[in-house]
């Protein structure tokens, strides 16, 4: 079973940026879409990025043009570069395949706050 481990998060003022990096335990990100979703206390986890395994990328209306997501399949690496953060991306961000999910990581906590 394929593992992933998120990793990157922490607490930034609003306007910074982080990395996110999830790096999976097989080459899946060569083979499958994946994904960054993230989850705000008391909501649903949503799907914000994806990125197929030929590189086209979607994001959800509130991160476009801020995030950007990209990977290095040699790597088995997905990464979240997050610019002009704003305390509404407050949430703890998992990333997994949309098409083909496999366990959920322990996820990494993003906090946007003055």
């Amino acid at each position: 079973q394929v593992q992933i481990v998120e990793s990157g998060g922490g607490l930034v003022q609003p306007g910074g940026s982080l990395r996110l990096s999830c790096v999976a335990s097989g080459s899946v990100f060569s083979i499958y879409a994946s994904g960054w979703y993230r989850q705000a206390p008391g909501k649903q986890r949503d799907l914000v990025a994806t990125i197929t395994q030929w590189g086209s990328t979607t994001y959800a209306n509130a991160v476009k043009g801020r995030f950007t997501i990209s990977r290095d399949a040699a790597k088995n690496t997905v990464y979240l570069q997050m610019n002009n953060l704003k305390p509404e991306d407050t949430a703890v961000y998992y990333c997994n395949l949309p098409a083909a999910p496999v366990d959920w990581g322990q996820g990494t906590q993003v906090t946007v706050s003055s």
